[in-house]
């Protein structure tokens, strides 16, 4: 049987389906599907399969929207592909450890993944790796405790800051917008690179200030924090940093997290970054068409896991440059009229 290995993360690994006769040091198995350019795309599976998806924090939308694409696939190939959903640390890990051959498929934020491709920022080189379709956007969402004297970014210097998982989009975002209001990630905050459930702990307790999270709407994280504490919470407007990081990246944009989302009584104006999923150049095309054809088939399945999923569209699935479009995903978005 072929078989792309999956080797989860540390402390998840046990839950792994891990079979004898696997790579000793992860990545691909023996006679692991990579592509074959010249063959033809035909989005048939024809060998059972075995993929690994990296997504991020278990309260995210990430680690939500991925477990329902990986309970997918089965039914949506006839069984031949199989997936398994891991937390991770989210983007610039997924990145890694996508490279690495740990995951077959990646959750990234755009910004992240423009990064990968051109070796910037926490890459030393350009990295293999290419785009199935750019998905539902994230949201920047900056929240503090109402106690914390803080009203704007600039505000953070001396708090107790959680700038989310090392190596996570978050914490990129966080760094970006911290330096954009004038301030030294690493001296003028009390950083705190925690995950997202020990970050909502920490609001909840008192031990952290605020924190950036850049997630889809709404993240259950954020839901439990302003469902049980939303009286000593708010958020902060984040949008005046805008024009500043925009020169950092092509993907940052205007955008709203609205009253509903967390039964808030204003909305928040703030900024927002796409994400995208993300293979190694080298995976099996064939692969790559089906996992793609099924992210925009059961669109309406993967919201039911987070309404963030509904911003899955067809009419932005190919603007993922200058992250190139794998060629088992032209296929499956030509097949489906993607413009």
């Amino acid at each position: 049987m072929t078989r792309i290995d999956v080797r989860l993360a540390a402390g998840l690994s046990v839950l792994a389906l891990v079979t004898t006769g696997a790579a000793g040091c992860g990545g691909r198995q023996d006679g692991a599907a990579t592509d074959d350019a010249a063959s033809e795309v035909t989005c048939e599976v024809t060998q059972e399969t075995r993929v690994g998806i990296a997504t991020g924090n278990a309260t995210g939308v990430y680690y939500a929207v991925g477990n329902a694409l990986a309970g997918q696939l089965s039914g949506a190939t006839g069984g031949k592909l199989t997936g398994t959903a891991a937390e991770t640390g989210a983007s610039v890990q997924n990145v890694e450890q996508l490279v690495g051959g740990q995951y077959d498929v990646a959750f990234s934020l755009f910004d992240t993944a423009v990064n990968a491709v051109e070796g910037k920022g926490s890459f030393s080189g350009p990295q293999p790796v290419q785009a199935l379709a750019r998905i539902y956007d994230n949201y920047t969402q900056v929240v503090v405790r109402n106690d914390s004297g803080i009203t704007s970014v600039a505000d953070m210097r001396g708090k107790r800051i959680s700038t989310g998982s090392p190596k996570s989009g978050t914490e990129v975002i966080a760094n970006r917008l911290l330096e954009a209001a004038g301030l030294d990630p690493a001296k003028d905050i009390r950083a705190q690179r925690l995950d997202l459930t020990k970050t909502v702990e920490g609001v909840k307790d008192g031990s952290v200030d605020g924190f950036f999270w850049s997630g889809g709407l709404p993240t259950g994280g954020l839901t439990d924090l302003f469902t049980t504490a939303g009286d000593s919470v708010r958020f902060v407007d984040i949008s005046p940093l805008l024009p500043k990081i925009t020169t950092l990246s092509p993907g940052y944009q205007a955008g709203t997290i609205g009253r509903d989302a967390y039964r808030t009584t204003t909305d928040t104006p703030t900024i927002v970054v796409p994400n995208v999923l993300l293979v190694r150049k080298d995976l099996d095309a064939n692969v790559a068409c089906a996992i793609t054809r099924t992210v925009f088939d059961k669109r309406d399945t993967l919201a039911q896991a987070n309404p963030a999923a509904k911003g899955i569209s067809l009419e932005n699935a190919r603007r993922t440059l200058p992250v190139p479009l794998h060629r088992g995903a032209e296929k499956a978005l030509n097949d489906l009229g993607a413009n």
